[in-house]
């Protein structure tokens, strides 16, 4: 019992901090009502009529009549997808009154294992943002498939597990789930041993699947696409992540479970997954995601729910965090209303950090342990000809299979072509928008490099390459020729990781991601900043995809239907195996 505290609920002790002359909305009981909250030592005292918390040293801060929300809470987010450093992305995050998240660092993982996941969270604890640790089910993603720097095993996630921070397994595959893989059954019993959640990653299930995975212990679901897919989670008794992020936004779908068939929204919380810096920077955070469920249709006081205490209530942590109400974490929005929501300032763990919708607490840059640094490490140069699809030299043409994405989420599907076939090299057309793509292993283990044929990104010239390829983080390059693509790849290794554009043999653009090859120290409005200055030079050469490098970085997933690249090769996910992408020569 924090026994300071009770005596400032009793007012025998003065508060820290008092808000004042707010609006409370209240998650529990659905009011809003006036009043203002008392805060000592970074937890909250009182909330409603706090006059007799407040003496001669307490810090006042006035809401003038605004309203007062807890803290935002994203129940499943990998914080890497935003590309910043984890002090920058708690700057970001916080100033659009996002003050706790459930974190899957999976990506740090593939590339540095926990140790460079430990280390990433040592870095965050000089931030104000309260982050709680997912531990990452599998590294790699798909065993057999990929090669990836770190690795994970059912020892190494108990370790996880054992930290005081972990509050759930997190991505529990469904297909590794249904057909008994030994690692994650073991790993998904020891998180049951020890209390904490099984999060699921439930893309496409349905029915006995569906039950099944209910049946084993999952608990949650993010991969909801449609409005069937969310009635059948909260008709199973699945916690509903309804996802708003930047590679997939699947809210408005799934909110018509609750607008048009009138389920209940207890089970419902709204999630990014994936954020984009721009985004960030540019709509926000889970405040752009209150913004859009009031547009479609959700009440206030609901909406806020959904990014507050029903996502504490999906990891048990409702006692904790997501409330205006004594005991919790001082975690405190003044914001506009309903008719034009806007975060004006926020208080977290006690602390202001955010006033009239400005930052006004940075953090330093920190001096990274050396497992987070100089992870690019490829066996050798590419050379244009590494990179080539080679076949038969007499054949004239080839029937060839080419994933496409669709140009709203990164979800791939096959279709069949001919390509023209010279001097024994598939090569790409891009009248048809088929372009090549390889992934290139980068964690000095086997110089692997796959190769297939991509569409839907319709580049007309040059060449892309990234060192943020999920879930292996090789080095994945798009291109319209074989020499731009190289040149692409071995610019990423001398700069130690980034995001690149190549035409013509020389480098347009590029933005460097030093630390693990995912992340940058820039703060989120500088990096935004350059972000934009490359995409829009991708666009200039015809790309169509509005986050061009988001959507590339999805391409070698190979737990995403229907198809993927990874170093090993060209994946069909549905069957988890790798298949030539040439099928039929045509002398």
């Amino acid at each position: 019992m924090d026994k300071q505290l009770v005596t400032v609920s009793m007012g025998m002790k003065k508060a820290d901090l008092a808000v004042v002359n707010g609006k409370i909305v209240n998650v529990y009981s659905k009011e809003v009502y006036d009043g203002g909250v008392a805060v000592s030592n970074g937890k909250i005292a009182a909330v409603g009529d706090i006059k007799y918390c407040i003496g001669e040293d307490t810090k006042i801060i006035d809401a003038k009549g605004k309203y007062l929300l807890p803290g935002f809470i994203d129940g499943h987010i990998h914080p890497e997808s935003t590309n910043l450093s984890i002090r920058s992305f708690a700057e970001i995050v916080l100033t659009h009154g996002t003050t706790a998240v459930m974190a899957d660092m999976h990506e740090v993982g593939v590339v540095g294992g926990l140790e460079a996941i430990e280390a990433v969270l040592d870095e965050a604890q000089a931030t104000d943002l309260k982050i709680y640790f997912v531990v990452p089910s599998h590294v790699p993603f798909a065993p057999g498939l990929e090669t990836s720097g770190g690795f994970f095993n059912s020892e190494i996630i108990k370790k996880a597990l054992s930290r005081r921070d972990a509050v759930g397994l997190s991505e529990i595959v469904a297909p590794y789930l249904l057909q008994g893989n030994a690692e994650l059954i073991k790993a998904m019993e020891i998180a049951s041993s020890m209390g904490k959640s099984l999060q699921g990653h439930l893309p496409e299930m349905k029915g006995p699947a569906m039950n099944a995975c209910m049946s084993a212990g999952v608990s949650t679901d993010h991969e909801s696409l449609s409005t069937e897919d969310a009635i059948e989670r909260l008709r199973a008794g699945c916690h509903l992540m309804m996802r708003e992020g930047s590679a997939a936004r699947n809210m408005t779908e799934c909110l018509k479970a609750i607008t048009e068939h009138k389920l209940d929204s207890t089970m419902c919380s709204i999630v990014t997954d994936d954020l984009h810096t721009v985004d960030a920077v540019e709509r926000g955070h889970l405040d752009d995601a209150v913004r859009t469920a009031l547009k479609n249709g959700i009440d206030f006081v609901t909406a806020v729910q959904m990014v507050t205490v029903n996502a504490a209530r999906a990891f048990n942590l409702d006692r904790e965090i997501g409330a205006l109400a004594p005991g919790r974490r001082a975690d405190i929005i003044i914001s506009e209303g309903p008719e034009d929501f806007k975060v004006l300032s926020v208080i977290s763990g006690g602390n202001l950090v955010v006033e009239d919708s400005k930052l006004i607490k940075c953090y330093d840059k920190v001096e990274h342990k050396a497992c987070l640094l100089n992870t690019i490490k490829l066996s050798k140069k590419i050379t244009a000809e590494d990179l080539m699809i080679k076949v038969d030299k007499e054949a004239k043409e080839a029937k060839v299979k080419v994933m496409r994405t669709l140009d709203w989420i990164p979800i791939t599907f096959g279709q069949e072509a001919i390509l023209p076939v010279k001097d024994g090299v598939v090569e790409c057309d891009l009248e048809q928008d088929i372009l090549y793509i390889a992934q290139v292993e980068r964690h000095g283990k086997n110089g692997n490099i796959g190769k297939a044929f991509m569409g839907g990104f319709n580049l007309k010239s040059g060449a892309i390459a990234s060192s943020v390829g999920h879930d292996n983080h090789n080095i994945i390059v798009l291109g319209t020729n074989f020499e731009d693509m190289a040149l692409a790849v071995n610019r990423i290794a001398d700069i130690q990781g980034g995001q690149v554009l190549v035409n013509n043999g020389e480098v347009i653009c590029e933005v460097e991601y030093p630390i693990l090859g995912l992340l940058s120290d820039l703060d989120a409005w500088e990096l935004a900043s350059q972000k934009k200055i490359l995409n829009s030079k991708i666009h200039e050469l015809g790309c169509t995809i509005s986050i061009p490098f988001m959507f590339l970085s999805f391409i070698c997933l190979a737990a995403i239907p229907e198809y993927a690249v990874t170093d090993y090769g060209f994946i069909d996910v549905m069957q988890q195996k790798i298949i030539n992408p040439v099928f039929e020569l045509i002398k």
